[in-house]
């Protein structure tokens, strides 16, 4: 396993002395356009929600300048966090109609790499690379062990993959799993009791050419809110009392500049203890581009008022999330 320069390390905010105080959320973002004579890294932030602030790590190292890295993991493991696999992209102008033209990620490279990152020493380390490539994939933790399942293993693909595999990080390795009864792909894994569980995405047969969603269809699993939040029991999955909220953009306080519900950019979910934290974007207007950060925090364990909503922050630039958060819990 060898170790990779670091970027300079960000100053630490303090830690008060409450249940939130060890934890950590970390998230990937990258621009939402690129601008000219600027690089186009990913950038890889923490949020301390003891004190709802935000701190830039730095960039994923290894990509070259408008390179950016979508479709990976990202998951933790101790004080560690390893970012898994993915698929390299480029920013591409592209025209929807004669009036309207945006920018699209187009695929340069399925990559195996997997990079380990330690939240206290800001150290980075190259790990053993998965033994298939692959994006959009089912990665979860369970027993101190990396499970990966699914995805897609190449560019342009309507199809996805069966291939599962096990990390192990004390000898560094990766070993093959038996393949999942079907092919699937922007699934997600999760642990529950002791086994690993492949949830959601897009599904088929291996001698099938129909595509169907299996338990989520998904449009953008970065930017959705069906209302409510769901539990599953075991047996079916039932709302959870007290979680219905409109949508993410309202406040507890009168904010000035609340969003539309249609100005999020990105929305994702950080389970710490009972408490489910949502971290949401939205654009906000201007003649310079800008982008609130709110945190919403739903308490399952709580028998009224259960939502609570933290002061947003704004920031210059439009910013999209490029995976799925995870939490650390430091040692």
């Amino acid at each position: 396993m060898g170790s990779l320069p670091s970027p300079p390390r960000p100053t630490a905010p303090p830690s008060p002395e409450n249940f939130h105080s060890n934890h950590v959320v970390v998230a990937v973002f990258c621009p939402r356009e690129p601008t000219p004579g600027v690089s186009l890294p990913n950038s890889i932030e923490l949020y301390y929600p003891s004190i709802n602030t935000w701190t830039c790590v730095g960039p994923i190292p290894g990509l070259i300048d408008d390179q950016i890295l979508k479709g990976f993991a990202i998951v933790s493991l101790g004080d560690f966090i390893y970012i898994i696999g993915g698929q390299i992209c480029h920013k591409e102008m592209v025209h929807v109609s004669d009036e309207c033209a945006d920018y699209v990620d187009e695929g340069i490279q399925v990559v195996p790499n997997v990079l380990r990152y330690n939240i206290r020493t800001n150290q980075w380390f190259n790990c053993a690379p998965l033994g298939v490539a692959r994006y959009d994939f089912a990665c979860t933790v369970c027993d101190n062990k990396i499970y990966v399942a699914g995805g897609k293993s190449t560019l342009a693909t309507a199809h996805g993959i069966a291939s599962a595999e096990v990390y192990e990080p004390g000898l560094d390795t990766w070993s093959p799993l038996p393949n999942l009864h079907i092919l699937r792909y922007k699934c997600i894994g999760v642990t529950w009791q002791g086994k690993v569980y492949i949830v959601g995405g897009f599904a088929e047969r291996e001698d099938s050419n129909k595509t169907m969603a299996s338990i989520v269809e998904r449009r953008d699993c970065l930017n959705a809110w069906k209302g409510h939040i769901e539990a599953y029991d075991g047996k079916l999955w039932n709302e959870v009392d007290g979680s219905h909220k409109q949508n993410l953009s309202t406040f507890e306080n009168n904010y000035e500049n609340c969003p539309s519900n249609d100005q999020r950019l990105y929305l994702t979910m950080a389970p710490i203890g009972t408490r489910l934290f949502f971290l949401a974007g939205y654009r906000i207007g201007g003649e310079v581009p800008r982008t609130m950060s709110v945190v919403h925090m739903f308490d399952t364990s709580a028998t009224r008022d259960a939502w609570r909503s933290f002061e947003p922050m704004e920031s210059e630039g439009q910013k999209e999330l490029c995976g799925h958060c995870c939490v650390v819990q430091l040692s």
